[in-house]
């Protein structure tokens, strides 16, 4: 079993930043992705960014791209998401979840953090 704790979500207003944190321990399994998703009050959830634990590579969803950061520090098992040049259209619920490296389908997640961007 996996748990994911994801921290870090608050209000801002635009062009602010924040930083998520998503703490993942248990059982995890080999070369993972961690990755960030968002889901907004009546839309569906939207893929935020991904890295691989052991090799990085980023790749991020292109609403957000240039705007936010995604890094890892293994030492302190924790994914970071750094938002900058916020806007109003990036508040949601913010996800972490993990998969297997070769899977497509996330199978842990974790319970979310509130991002509010105010205009």
């Amino acid at each position: 079993q996996v748990q994911l704790v994801e921290s870090g979500g608050g209000l801002v207003q635009t062009g602010g930043s924040l930083r998520l944190s998503c703490v993942v321990s248990g059982r995890t399994f080999g070369n993972y992705a961690v990755g960030w998703f968002r889901q907004a009050p009546g839309k569906e959830r939207e893929f935020v960014a991904r890295i691989f634990w052991n090799g990085g590579n980023p790749y991020y969803g292109d609403s957000v791209k240039g705007r936010f950061a995604i890094s890892r520090d293994n030492a302190k098992n924790t994914v970071y998401l750094q938002m900058d040049s916020l806007k109003p259209e990036d508040t949601a619920v913010y996800y972490c979840a993990v998969r297997p490296q070769s899977d497509s389908d996330y199978a842990y997640w974790g319970q979310g953090t509130q991002v509010t961007v105010s205009s």
